[in-house]
C-alpha cells in the first residue's frame, strides 16, 4: 500500500465550459476524472468570466482542481481529451479559440516541464490569463511556476489581463 502512495503524483487541472449546462458540466468532468486513478484533493470556487482570445456571447465558467493520480502525464493527457470528447468537445478549432461544452487543461503536473507541440507543462499561457490564475491562487499561491521561478500568487499579481473574472459560486461534487 505505501508502494501506491508513493507513486501518487499531483496534476493541477483547469476546467472550462460555455456551452449547455456549465455546472453540469462541471460536475460531470470532475465524477469522469475520478474514476479508476484520480483523486481529487481540492476544488477551487467556480468563477464565470469573458472568452479569451475572441468574441462571444458566452461567458465561461472556470475553475482548478487538484488531483492525485497515479497515471503518467500522457496517460492524463489521454484521459483528459477522452472526456472532452465523450462529453461532446468536438475537434479543437485550427482558427483559434472557440465556444466549448468542456476544456480542460493540464497547469501543472508536480514539477515536470514538457515542451512538446502535442503538449506544454506548465501550461504555456497560465500566467497570462486571470480566468486561470484566480481559482488557481485560490487553491495553491505558494505553488512555485518551475519555468518562471515565481509563485501562483506573485504571478497572479503581476498580470496584467484584464478580462472580467466574476465569483460565481463555492463548488460542490455531486454524485
Amino acid at each position: 500500500m505505501d508502494e501506491y502512495i508513493c507513486s501518487m503524483k499531483q496534476v493541477i487541472l483547469l476546467l472550462g465550459t460555455n456551452l449547455g449546462d456549465c455546472l453540469k458540466n462541471l460536475n460531470n468532468t470532475i465524477v469522469l476524472l475520478q474514476e479508476k486513478n484520480e483523486k481529487v484533493i481540492a476544488v477551487s470556487s467556480v468563477y464565470k468570466t469573458e472568452p479569451w482570445g475572441y468574441k462571444s456571447e458566452n461567458w465561461f465558467y472556470n475553475m482548478v482542481l487538484k488531483l492525485e493520480t497515479s497515471l503518467d502525464v500522457f496517460s492524463v493527457f489521454e484521459k483528459i481529451n477522452g472526456i472532452e470528447k465523450f462529453l461532446g468537445r468536438t475537434i479543437k478549432s485550427e482558427k483559434g479559440y472557440s465556444d466549448r461544452l468542456m476544456d480542460i487543461d493540464i497547469l501543472f503536473y508536480e514539477d515536470l516541464i514538457i515542451n512538446r507541440p502535442e503538449l506544454q507543462v506548465p501550461h504555456p499561457r497560465l500566467h497570462l490569463r486571470k480566468f486561470t490564475l484566480t481559482p488557481l491562487v485560490e487553491i495553491c499561491p505558494d505553488i512555485i511556476h518551475p519555468v518562471l521561478n515565481k509563485t501562483i500568487q506573485k504571478l497572479f499579481e503581476e498580470c496584467k489581463d484584464e478580462g472580467k473574472v466574476i465569483f460565481y459560486e463555492k463548488f460542490k461534487i455531486y454524485n
